[in-house]
């Protein structure tokens, strides 16, 4: 006889989101009958303030959408066509290990490639058990690129990533400064204080080839063309020191390497600046002046300005302007970056010392499965989406279809890059297991508890790398070998009180309460505690030396540059598998009209890279010159299967090896049929 089913009673349950957003906000999720019906904010982080953006509030879609992996798979057909069978999580593993010990036996470990990005996940998911594992397999290493690199390179430089402004001080600063930053979509909390300044008689300088939100309120908006923020940037430090309004004392008492920036800066006077810019010089000039003479003054300084080859010395330039001003000491001056180092935490838990083994540029996956010597056998990507988010698509797509290489991919979704897996395994979501998110734009350090039971089969990361440090006998008295014993393990090893907090809270408290005044509370973390303004280790590494300028890649037949900023519905790629209004590529009515365009029209999007066939959408918000399509899209997005990123070229920026996105240049046309 059949039983009645009991349900159980609606309730909330308190976790946190570690997606990659500097917010971090704190999550009640309502949940009925074992399943997420709701999630909304909560008041645990006064700075999110109970509310959440549109893209975390349709997360239960991915959890129980028709995309969702619920157990692992083998493939069975060719590579890319998605087709699998699905097999025991024994089966999956033994052939996993299977592979990585015949890989490493006839090619070296460095035969191995992990490929994974942890902007999206907290302090369990990224770095535990799973580089234990590849570290004791000797794999090869990989550098982790694809964002955050110039800028994390720059500020490390400079100060030694010095704690930054907390939104909470933004109230108190007379001027702002958004410099490739865009709140609106990435890190929504910010734009409640933004405006409560503004109310309060703060300026608002904005600096972005797009006309956003926040641009359309701004004082001032400078429409740089892509790539040119780094003569801009250098144009302010030349009127800062040659009308004498640089900061003469603190330079000389919290500074080394002033005179060399100012020697590099000499020649970018606001009308040459203006002009490789494409802005015009009197407002330039009115920007650098409302900076030089308003304190306190506070650059929000952005992701958007290092995606191109100029990226490193442009992002170095603009966070040296805070010190070259004398910004510094008050409450609403500075500059706010990544506060992610603001807890100084080091991850002791990892069970084996990195390898000397070869390290691949993660932007140069696509060249390391083509030609990679020792070849790259074995590809395990794991926390990233590698076929959507890499530069040079093509070539990527083409490594990912070699038959001689064994993929496995473990996510929650099928991805672009799932379809070309020859092992699919089901990944939890923050949802149903532990995580510490640990906050970028906020000084946050939050434990995420599991809300749901996984879906299907879903396994944690702990649990799969775990076993897999087993199955290929690599396994150490010692080691976690699951989820919960890794999360204690983790707050054990942390530094005190954070780790009791964590345990007793649920939240640690954030040093000097979260708000930190700089060169007041905190100090640059260099060596000598002093403002590095020329690091000479990089004057060798610019190809153009460091504050050198690299030149507008445009040819006549290549002459616009395509940029893929940050969108509402996406965090990079993730969510990308659910529904979103047709996607179109934004072109401004001067640039249309001279190729006979129109709105709607289908057109090509095209340079020697590749192509991508979509819409146009014809707007004034964009400026001349520039063309743009989201960031994050999948290849189902557009009419011929690629993304943006087929068009955009693998070379690296200046400083830290990052991504040069922005350095797409190229050509549209209309599609006659």
């Amino acid at each position: 006889m059949k039983t009645a089913t009991t349900f159980a009673p609606e309730h909330t349950v308190a976790t946190v989101c570690p997606l990659d957003c500097p917010d971090s906000c704190s999550l009640d999720v309502t949940v009925q009958d074992g399943r997420i019906t709701s999630i909304d904010g909560s008041e645990a982080n006064p700075v999110t303030g109970g509310y959440i953006c549109a893209k975390v509030r349709r997360f239960p879609e991915r959890l129980y959408g028709a995309d969702r992996l619920l157990y692992p798979a083998v493939r069975k057909g060719p590579k890319g066509a998605s087709s699998f069978s699905r097999v025991s999580w024994e089966e999956a593993l033994e052939l996993i290990a299977e592979q990585m010990l015949q890989a490493r036996e006839r090619w070296g470990g460095e035969s191995i490639l992990p490929y994974s990005y942890g902007g999206s996940n907290g302090l369990l998911t990224q770095d535990t058990s799973d580089a234990t594992l590849f570290r004791r397999l000797g794999a090869s290493r990989l550098a982790r690129t694809v964002c955050a690199a110039p800028t994390g390179a720059a500020n490390q430089a400079l100060y030694g990533k010095m704690p930054s402004v907390s939104y909470e001080d933004f109230p108190d600063a007379r001027l702002i400064v958004l410099w490739g930053a865009n709140p609106s979509a990435s890190g929504i909390h910010l734009v409640p204080y933004i405006r409560e300044a503004q109310r309060q008689g703060a300026r608002l300088i904005v600096i972005d080839p797009r006309t956003t939100p926040l641009a359309r309120q701004a004082d001032i908006h400078l429409r740089v063309r892509p790539g040119t923020d780094l003569p801009v940037a250098l144009a302010i430090h030349w009127y800062l020191f040659e009308e004498g309004l640089a900061d003469t004392a603190f330079l000389a008492a919290h500074t080394r390497g002033a005179e060399r920036l100012r020697e590099r800066a000499r020649p970018w006077t606001f009308e040459r600046a203006a002009v490789e810019a494409g802005i015009e010089a009197d407002a330039l000039r009115a920007a650098a002046e409302a900076y030089a003479t308003t304190s306190p003054a506070l650059i929000r300084c952005g992701w958007g300005q290092e995606r191109n080859r100029n990226g490193g010395s442009a992002s170095m330039a603009i966070l040296a302007l805070p010190a070259v001003a004398g910004k510094f000491g008050v409450r609403g001056g500075g500059y706010t970056m990544s506060n992610s180092a603001s807890w100084g935490l080091s991850r002791t838990w990892i069970g084996s010392d990195e390898p000397a083994t070869r390290l691949v540029n993660m932007n140069h996956l696509g060249r390391a499965l083509e030609d990679g010597v020792p070849p790259i056998k074995v590809l395990f990507v794991y926390n990233s989406n590698a076929a959507a988010t890499t530069p040079h698509q093509a070539l990527v797509l083409k490594g990912l279809a070699r038959e001689d290489l064994f993929t496995v991919v473990f996510e929650q979704v099928m991805t672009d890059t799932a379809r070309y897996a020859d092992v699919v395994l089901p990944a939890t979501t923050f949802l149903e297991g532990y995580e510490i998110a640990r906050s970028y734009g906020t000084i946050g350090l939050r434990l995420g508890k599991p809300v749901v039971e996984p879906a299907g089969e879903a396994r944690s990361n702990a649990e799969v790398f775990g076993e897999l440090l087993q199955r290929v006998g690599l396994w150490r008295e010692g080691d976690s070998t699951g989820e919960l014993e890794e999360m204690l393990d983790v707050l054990a090893r942390l530094p005190e009180p954070i780790g009791t907090d964590l345990r007793e809270r649920g939240a640690a408290t954030p040093p000097n309460g979260g708000r930190p005044i700089q060169f007041h509370d905190v100090w640059p973390l260099t060596p000598d505690r002093k403002v590095d303004l020329f690091p000479e280790a990089f004057e060798a590494e610019a190809p153009a030396g460091l504050y050198g300028y690299q030149p507008d890649p445009a040819t006549a037949e290549f002459p616009l540059a395509l940029i893929t900023p940050a969108s509402e519905r996406t965090v990079s790629s993730t969510l990308s598998e659910l529904p979103r209004p047709e996607v179109r590529l934004l072109m401004h009515p001067t640039d249309a009209e001279a190729r006979g365009l129109a709105e709607g029209d289908a057109v090509r999007v095209f340079n020697r890279l590749g192509d991508v066939r979509c819409h146009l959408a014809v707007g004034a918000w964009i400026r001349p010159g520039t063309v743009s399509l989201p960031k994050g899209l999948w290849r189902k997005h557009t009419a011929n299967g690629y993304t943006a990123n087929v068009l955009c070229p693998d070379t690296l920026t200046d400083l830290g090896g990052g991504a040069c996105f922005n350095d797409a240049r190229v050509q549209v046309e209309k599609i006659s049929s």
